[in-house]
């Protein structure tokens, strides 16, 4: 079993019991923008072991009685069809998404917020949309200057132009389908309204990492730089905490260096700022749930190492630039580790070398090495898959779960009738037929059956995967990385 270095009950009243004092620190009323993942927040697991990755969906949850959710969509998203590349959704399907997925947790949906609104065509049938399925919707507007003119900004031109959001709970969670949609800003422009309207709100931020209160060079807070790389964003320490309370915290450039500005507004609404930091307008309780420092240290340092083989491969497939691998190394040299740290990685590529072919090896949570590599019926992933499968139920590694009379056919169907070029099984082809043997031999249905141990499992391909395999893969939950090299020289790669 993996160790365990974050406890997720005690991160849970921690956490709702902050964000209830925040509320009455401002008579009532807290708009909080929420950044980062809502659901399947995979890299705070894998960073901080026992982080369950919908742990902040369970926080939200025990406050759903006094919180509503506001959507924030940035309209030129829509205009581009802009896409979330982990689930190759448009921005404004991801928000019907979102709005289903927080109904079916009991959690109530206020309405939707279309910011940088200049009635863009798509915005205007996406509002429709919207409404014809009983969704509110406001709109805000580009504000010229933004976010420097600050006079502007907080006048009846700037923020009192935008529509006032009408809410009913004492907690309004501001959440988005991606960066930059306005989140921020439009928890601003709601506390602009409300002042004028003589009701006291605040605001506040909720942002997993940086982690503001474990050093700057904890692995857990360099894990997060690896995991922006691309994004150029920085962790530092907070120069105005240091100087109002003369206490070293963490976070990160964007908000250091909006945090005069916001200052500005703030002072503007209220008369005074009730901030004297970034930091102090964040809730988050991340590092005081942490149980076994060590254990997170390490997690860390493994999740740097996969972000460092995803930016060489997205360099690879003409997706990334060396700016990210370079930054990913220079932080990987400051944590002591290099590639030759990530077990499942030596593995793969030891037994590449060894069969001069694609190989692919998996550490299962006990610490096991699983190896796989390609014949002429199975790709190495695959092989590797069946080969975990066996190990986890105890099967002798020489029973043959599926029998190549099975196979065959299948080979044939995809090469003589579908037009592919590979025999070789993909990883979805092998459970599915892994499935239809389970009906009458025990052993596959035994070995079908320690799927759901595969997740938080280590794995490593000496070639990068179809996006079928690397698909399925990571929806059994393995952690994948893979060698920059495609199996074959060909140009185009599906």
């Amino acid at each position: 079993m993996k160790k365990i270095g974050f406890d997720c009950e005690k991160y849970v009243e921690l956490q709702t019991r902050h964000i209830r004092e925040r509320i009455d620190e401002f008579g009532g009323k807290l708009y909080l923008e929420f950044g980062g993942k809502l659901f399947d927040d995979f890299h705070a697991s894998r960073v901080l072991p026992g982080f369950k990755p919908s742990i902040k969906i369970d926080m939200l949850t025990a406050l759903k009685d006094e919180a509503e959710i506001v959507m924030v969509i940035n309209s030129n998203d829509i205009e581009k069809n802009k896409v979330r590349g982990e689930l190759g959704i448009t921005y404004d399907q991801d928000v019907l998404r979102l709005i289903d997925a927080f109904r079916a947790c009991g959690l109530y949906v206020g309405s939707v917020v279309l910011t940088q609104y200049n009635s863009q065509t798509a915005v205007v049938a996406f509002q429709k949309r919207l409404e014809s399925l009983g969704i509110t919707t406001y709109k805000h507007y580009r504000i010229e200057g933004y976010p420097s003119n600050v006079k502007l900004i907080v006048s009846d031109e700037g923020y009192g132009r935008n529509e006032f959001i009408q809410t009913t709970r004492r907690l309004v969670v501001l959440t988005a389908p991606g960066a930059g949609s306005g989140k921020m800003a439009t928890c601003l422009s709601q506390l602009y309204h409300e002042h004028k309207r003589g009701v006291k709100a605040g605001y506040a931020k909720f942002e997993t990492f940086p982690i503001w209160n474990l050093p700057l060079n904890h692995p857990v807070n360099i894990a997060y730089e690896a995991a922006t790389a691309d994004l150029d964003d920085l962790n530092c320490i907070d120069p105005f905490h240091l100087e109002a309370y003369g206490i070293q915290t963490v976070n990160y450039n964007r908000d250091v260096e909006i945090f005069p500005v916001l200052r500005a507004i703030f002072q503007r609404i209220y008369g005074e700022s009730p901030y004297k930091s970034p930091t102090d307008m964040g809730v988050n309780m991340a590092g005081n749930a942490i149980c076994d420092d060590a254990v997170c240290r390490d997690a860390a340092k493994q999740e740097i190492i996969r972000r460092y083989y995803e930016a060489l491969c997205q360099q690879r497939k003409g997706f990334g630039e060396g700016a990210a691998v370079q930054k990913i190394e220079i932080l990987m040299s400051q944590c002591g580790i290099s590639q030759e740290d990530r077990a499942v990685a030596t593995a793969a590529n030891k037994r590449a070398e060894e069969t001069n072919g694609p190989a692919a090896a998996i550490e299962l949570n006990d610490g096991r090495i699983i190896m796989g590599r390609t014949s002429t019926l199975l790709g190495a992933s695959s092989a590797m898959l069946l080969n975990a499968l066996k190990a986890l139920a105890g099967i002798d590694d020489n029973i043959l779960l599926i029998s190549p009379e099975v196979i065959e056919p299948i080979q044939e169907l995809k090469t003589g009738h579908l037009g592919n070029n590979n025999p070789r099984l993909h990883t979805d082809e092998i459970l599915i037929a892994l499935s239809v043997c389970a009906v009458t031999d025990c052993n596959a249905r035994l070995a079908l059956d320690q799927l759901k141990k595969l997740s938080g499992c280590e794995m490593h391909s000496s070639v990068l995967l179809s996006q079928v395999d690397e698909k399925l893969l990571k929806k059994l939950g393995i952690n994948l990385t893979c060698e920059p090299v495609y199996q074959t020289k060909k140009l185009y790669h599906s």
